[in-house]
């Protein structure tokens, strides 16, 4: 059975716990996703650590930004971990995103336009002209010309970038929450089987899994809804 186009955000306290979770839903979904806490915590033996025996897609989350320079060495660094993806953020500009692209070569650089917490206020608040699906369409077409070949906006934005960026660039949603599932700290939200249909490619989806008294058993829910509402 393939697995579902999920990232399962391993937000966990230890190491331990983290490799727990990814071992309990890798079955089940196609990638597990390392944010800026765990790694700066532990380090590149995460990775390993994630990743196990299975040999599942890391994603790591880093959101690099700063200048070129840095960000050509930053991304260079991690590249020998051999994740699948690592993240940037789109506000850096153009040839930061291209120095991070020719850095890693290997991985695939999504370009992290407007974070899913930030409504209109805090657009506004920044300096960022809003509205948000207007940044996001902005940074979005920015980001692919500077190279970047996956892109991540909340599902709320997702078929806009669709059809700014075409069918050859990834799509990873954040912000994605189970139907009554709690929406936390996401200020734009949407269901896994929206987010799909309106033309992401992947789901990221962290509490939801991982909060669960199994979270094995809630990313095969999870996974198996997508496959009966999903043509194959």
């Amino acid at each position: 059975m393939t697995p579902a186009p999920i990232a399962v955000a391993l937000d966990a306290p230890d190491l331990e716990t983290a490799a727990r979770w990814a071992g309990l839903v890798t079955p089940h979904v196609s990638t597990v996703k390392v944010g800026l806490e765990l790694y700066l915590r532990y380090g590149p033996d995460v990775i390993a650590s994630v990743r196990g025996a299975s040999g599942v897609r890391v994603f790591l989350d880093l959101k690099l930004h700063d200048i070129p320079n840095t960000v050509a060495g930053a991304a260079r660094a991690v590249s020998r971990l051999r994740p699948a993806i690592l993240t940037v953020h789109a506000t850096g500009g153009p040839k930061m995103i291209r120095a991070a692209v020719e850095a890693a070569p290997h991985t695939q650089i999504a370009s992290v336009t407007v974070l899913t917490s930030l409504g209109e206020a805090d657009l506004a608040a920044i300096g960022l002209a809003g509205p948000a699906d207007d940044a996001v369409r902005r940074l979005a077409a920015m980001s692919v010309e500077a190279g970047a070949t996956a892109l991540v906006c909340s599902p709320n934005e997702v078929a806009a970038v669709r059809a700014e960026v075409g069918p050859d660039i990834t799509l990873i949603t954040p912000g994605v929450r189970p139907a009554g599932a709690d929406a936390q700290d996401q200020a734009r939200v949407a269901t896994p089987e929206q987010a799909l249909a309106d033309g992401a490619d992947l789901l990221v989806i962290g509490r939801p899994i991982t909060a669960a008294p199994d979270p094995g058993a809630a990313a095969a829910s999870i996974a198996a809804a997508l496959r009966r509402t999903t043509p194959s």
